[in-house]
């Protein structure tokens, strides 16, 4: 992929500075649970439901109604499966984070190149 003016390729690992991290916790307060992980775990259906958000939001929570003893070791899973990055957990509800496809569509990255 070529890099130009507009163009910024998002790598398949972000890596976040804990004061980026700080940012994006703070901006997903307000945020609520958009996927909720229940007594079937994290299935295809959850998988699919998490890359469909990432996409439209960048910035997602997920609840954790069940496996709430697992649920670093899935968070970290199902991040790693949508190229994303977990930001952090938080209770039971874990923020994943991935930039937009379009630079003209990603919301955070101005504030986040700053920190």
């Amino acid at each position: 992929m070529q890099n130009d003016a507009n163009t910024v390729t998002i790598p398949f690992m972000i890596e976040l500075t804990s004061k980026q991290r700080k940012f994006l916790e703070k901006s997903a307060h307000s945020i609520n649970p958009v996927v909720i992980v229940g007594q079937n775990g994290v299935t295809p259906a959850v998988e699919e439901m998490t890359k469909v958000s990432l996409a439209s939001h960048e910035l997602i929570k997920i609840s954790f109604n069940e496996f709430k003893e697992e649920k670093r070791t899935l968070a970290e899973a199902l991040a790693e499966k949508c190229s994303s990055v977990l930001v952090r957990i938080i209770g039971n509800k874990a923020i994943l984070y991935r930039p937009a496809e379009k630079p003209s569509d990603r919301k955070f990255e101005k504030a986040l190149s700053k920190l």
